[in-house]
Parts: structure tokens; sequence; C-alpha cells
């Protein structure tokens, strides 16, 4: 299984529409856990959250937005720029 890194960030109404979709947004997550080797939030250095890392588990790019494409934080409009890149580890947990 190939792995591919999701780096997502918010747009500028993005903090009052985490908070209307972050319930659903971590249902998601949770129901889709088998799919995800990590997820979580990208923040500033004084905290506030401004986008969303994910790397998702899947045979191909293609398969990977598949996964995504539930998510209520992509259908919410909370991130408005995602970038996708596939990730092979050298080093570490995942290698």
């Amino acid at each position: 299984m190939r792995m591919f890194c999701f780096h997502c960030r918010d747009g500028e109404d993005g903090g009052r529409l985490r908070a209307i979709h972050r319930p659903a947004h971590l249902e998601f997550v949770h129901a889709n856990a088998e799919h995800f080797v990590i997820v979580g939030p990208l923040k500033r250095s004084d905290g506030l959250i401004i986008g969303s890392l994910l790397i998702v588990k899947a045979a191909d790019e293609a398969a990977a937005r598949a996964i995504l494409a539930d998510d209520p934080y992509l259908t919410g409009g909370v991130w408005q720029l995602i970038r996708v890149d596939e990730f092979t580890p050298l080093l570490g947990d995942w290698a």
C-alpha cells in the first residue's frame, strides 16, 4: 500500500467552518481510521489552526482522494487549498 500526504490549508473562514464541521470530521476520521497513517491539525506558532495534515494509505492517488471525498472539512469548505504528494518513508516508524 502506498502513502499520500494531504497538506490542507484552511480558507479565510476556516476557524468558523472548523467549529461547525469538527464533530462530523472527527466521526469521519474515526470511521475510516484503517485508511489513515496520521491525521492532525497544522498550527501557526501562536497555536492558531491553519489547516490539516493527513497521510492516507491507498493503492494510488485517485483512491486516496476518493477516501477523503466525503470528509466534512472538504465538503464543508474548511480547506481552501489541498496539495497531495506521494510519501515514501526512508527512516522512522513508518519505514
